[in-house]
């Protein structure tokens, strides 16, 4: 199979814009305010080739295997119109894919007070209850905005049944668990269960699984806090790979990948074993189909190896560094306007965030374009970088800014078009990927570290914050988008009766 040559230059200078100027910035503060060694320095160069062309790859295999996987999986379960056997379905999937997510492995270590395997299996659960949740909304129209409310509240209100040092790591599994892995499949499964139906709310509905998927998370880690009742519990933070010369460097990388492939492929196996089984048992197999998938896998599987090894082996670091010279300089403030200006242009390295604005402006047929759509995370995640540091300088509880944040989201999906609701609240998880995990956090880290602050309390929690501000920024786009439609008809209507009031004059002064 041959890739449009074209289509494959379009998405290489993409994603050079959404990677080109985070390195920029990155340099910039490197050669002034925030020197760095240079071992870091070329780590992290050469993570960013990695990042490029790893990202490329993945995009590719994500158009070509993953969403073309997801609609059909979806479609023929709905086909089926055995409830049982969607929700049956339904709940598996979303249970295989959770584990397959390499960050929820990371969260298990930030959490020593329970048990690793009991931790991965309660939010791997928890996204399969929520998955099936969000699949009979679909099925039965039932409003998203009811059913935020109502599983937010319940959220809101077990954080005060559960020690307050473990609310901002409870709050940060929801991003972390709806990753590059679980986000493409998931919302090419909500899109393929809409195309069954006929109703004109369908691409609304086709939209929503990954925000009600995030709440399953929250809900499990703060559930078994309740349980385990885990104390403070200081994150012994690890210390920056310093090298010598250039073979050491290699030496790092060449670690590096073999984690990264033997990772990937584990998370990768489970999905494609449900979707062979799935196919032999719905016999719907089309050789071509099979092997374009096949070829997207593979892509798939090899852009995420690249950009994992990339980021984690050369951002991390950098990301660390920077933040603890920033916050050791004597105008420490100034961490919050550069982690502003760095969380507007990460968001757009994101991989699931290049699939998440593709299909929206595919489904809506333009009218809530790409461009909008990136703007408005970008803003969202430049003020939840902010505040994250302003609760690095301060110590604030994540409460403060978590509860009336999402108080506002929720308020705003009453008044907004269904479809900027769903869209917003799936943004959220998909906004806090790996490039949070792997730069954002470490330079959180590195600032709390600088100023003696309590990194569980102080650092983590920055993921939780990136996913509520585009809840708010994209719900807000909705909003002027429908005040825009509406002055829009207005004018129409109004130009209409001034045609109408035109003709009746001229008739009647015919009839005189």
């Amino acid at each position: 199979m041959k890739l449009n040559r074209s289509k494959l230059k379009e998405k290489f200078y993409e994603t050079i814009k959404a990677v080109f100027p985070i390195l920029a910035i990155v340099l910039l503060l490197c050669f002034t305010i925030a020197p760095i060694p240079p071992s870091i320095l070329m780590a992290f160069l050469i993570g960013a080739v990695l990042l490029i062309v790893g990202m490329l790859l993945f995009n590719v295999g994500v158009e070509l295997s993953m969403t073309p996987m997801g609609e059909r999986v979806g479609t023929i379960m709905t086909r089926s119109k055995k409830l049982w056997v969607i929700v049956l379905i339904s709940f598996i999937m979303g249970f295989i894919i959770t584990i397959s997510e390499p960050d929820l492995q990371v969260l298990a270590q930030q959490v020593p007070s329970v048990p690793n395997l009991v931790l991965i299996l309660a939010v791997a659960a928890g996204v399969g209850v929520f998955l099936v949740a969000a699949l009979l909304r679909m099925l039965f129209g039932i409003p998203l905005s009811h059913l935020l409310v109502f599983f937010y509240l319940i959220v809101f209100g077990l954080t005060f049944l559960v020690p307050k040092d473990f609310l901002a790591i409870a709050f940060d599994s929801g991003g972390v668990t709806t990753g590059p892995m679980t986000v493409p499949f998931i919302m090419a499964f909500g899109i393929g269960i809409a195309s069954i139906r006929s109703d004109r709310h369908a691409s609304d509905d086709s939209f929503g699984l990954v925000s009600l998927c995030s709440i399953g998370p929250i809900l499990a880690v703060l559930i078994l806090g309740m349980i385990y009742n885990p104390q403070q519990t200081e994150q012994v933070s690890e210390a920056i790979p310093m090298v010598d010369n250039t073979v050491e460097l290699w030496e790092l990388f060449a670690e590096g990948f073999p984690e990264y492939i033997r990772e990937m492929a584990v998370s990768l196996l489970p999905i494609v074993v449900f979707f062979g089984i799935f196919q032999l048992i719905s016999r719907d197999i089309n050789k071509k189909a099979l092997i374009k998938i096949g070829i997207g896998l593979v892509y798939t599987y090899v852009g995420l190896v690249l950009f994992l090894t990339g980021v984690n082996v050369g951002f991390m670091p950098a990301g660390k560094y920077l933040g603890q010279t920033i916050a050791g300089l004597s105008y420490a403030w100034i961490i919050i306007p550069i982690g502003m200006v760095i969380g507007y242009f990460i968001v757009l390295a994101e991989p699931a965030v290049f699939v998440l604005t593709r299909q929206v402006e595919e489904m809506t047929s333009g009218a809530i374009s790409a461009k909008a759509m990136s703007l408005s995370l970008s803003i969202g995640v430049s003020i939840s970088v902010g505040l994250a540091m302003v609760r690095v300088l301060t110590g604030i509880s994540i409460l403060w800014l978590l509860v009336p944040g999402y108080a506002i989201a929720l308020i705003l999906t009453f008044f907004v078009p269904k479809i900027f609701t769903a869209i917003a609240f799936d943004s959220g998880g998909v906004a806090s990927g790996p490039m949070t995990a792997t730069f954002l956090l470490p330079f959180a880290m590195g600032a709390c570290e600088a100023l003696g602050g309590n990194i569980i309390t102080d650092a983590f929690g920055i993921v939780a914050m990136v996913a509520m501000t585009p809840l708010i920024t994209i719900q807000i786009m909705g909003m002027v988008f429908k005040l825009k439609e509406s002055s829009r008809r207005k004018g129409v209507s109004r130009q209409k009766g001034q045609v109408s009031l035109e003709v009746f004059g001229d008739m009647e002064i015919i009839e005189l």
